[in-house]
């Protein structure tokens, strides 16, 4: 896969930026949170799952900003020929799994490539997930196109055949960056099957969410110019009225294509995340907030 270049990253910032100027207007954006000291996790809903799907050793949080977890990883490709409903992508698969894993689907952005955020792949599959990354049909797919890709991914991957590991449909995730985390929250929003979702540095104009029940990590970049956190992170968390959980981090210092880089506070926030809301894994609980005194973190609110 590609690597990210610096040069990449200005010709994405530069696409993203006309998308934005083109797109919908935003709407103003409620006030930003402030650092706070994380609140013990509350206790799921009545009607949440109660299966727990542990798998792997007790988590540290050493152990979660570590480059693989525990499970070994086989890498398949999805050439453009196999993918139905969106562009190409590869699978990222434990291997020395007991039982059944969750799925998960990433997209990249606008104007970006699967090896934007082909990165997280090996990192989540690492930790007991089944992951497709993909490419889109096309580079400048707005978020609904996106969001219908992503499922269209999902299928794909709960469909394969002779893989290494078996995979439970009735566990699925989405996770995207800008457009792509706005593609995430439209693909939550159509598939109320969905239980998990992860957007990173958001991009999407819309304001409400009431049809997304899954729980929502919405991560936000500090110095984010091309979404930023005002105009469509914190929206998209105010929006979240019936989400069975919904939190908010945000990396201090970041912009918006410093996720595209490997980032072990994204890694261990999302790890955590799914392991708690997708396994119902309830030794993560302690990891989905962060350290009070973490000094990546610049504002963390759970809703």
């Amino acid at each position: 896969m590609a690597v990210v270049g610096s040069a990449a990253r200005r010709a994405a910032a530069l696409l993203i930026c006309g998308a934005a100027v083109v797109g919908l207007a935003t709407a103003s954006a409620p006030t930003r949170p402030t650092p706070a000291a994380p609140a013990a996790e509350a206790p799921p809903p009545a009607a949440a799952p109660s299966v727990d799907h542990a798998r792997g050793p007790d988590p540290t949080a050493e152990m979660l900003r570590r480059p693989r977890g525990p499970f070994a990883v086989d890498q398949r490709e999805v050439p453009a020929a196999e993918a139905e409903g969106f562009g190409d992508g590869t699978l990222h698969l434990p291997t020395d799994v007991d039982g059944a894993v969750g799925a998960v689907a990433i997209s990249p952005g606008y104007g970006a490539q699967e090896s934007a955020i082909a990165w997280m792949g090996p990192r989540l599959a690492s930790f007991g997930f089944a992951v497709i990354t993909l490419d889109t049909e096309s580079l400048d797919d707005e978020p609904g196109a996106r969001g219908r890709q992503l499922l269209a991914a999902l299928d794909h991957l709960l469909a394969a055949e002779d893989l290494p590991v078996r995979i439970d449909a009735d566990r699925q995730a989405v996770i995207g960056h800008s457009m792509g985390g706005g593609g995430a929250m439209r693909a939550a929003a159509e598939r109320g099957r969905i239980d998990a979702v992860v957007p990173v540095a958001p991009w999407h104009p819309r304001r409400g969410w009431s049809e997304v029940e899954a729980a929502t990590l919405v991560i936000g970049a500090e110095q984010d110019r091309v979404a930023p956190v005002d105009e469509h992170a914190l929206p998209i968390l105010a929006g979240l009225t019936r989400a069975r959980a919904a939190a908010y981090l945000e990396l201090r210092g970041a912009d918006h294509l410093d996720p595209l880089d490997p980032d072990p506070t994204i890694a261990a926030h999302t790890v955590a995340w799914l392991k708690r809301h997708l396994d119902h894994d309830a030794r993560y609980a302690p990891f989905v907030a962060p350290a009070e005194d973490d000094a990546a973190v610049s504002a963390w609110r759970r809703r």
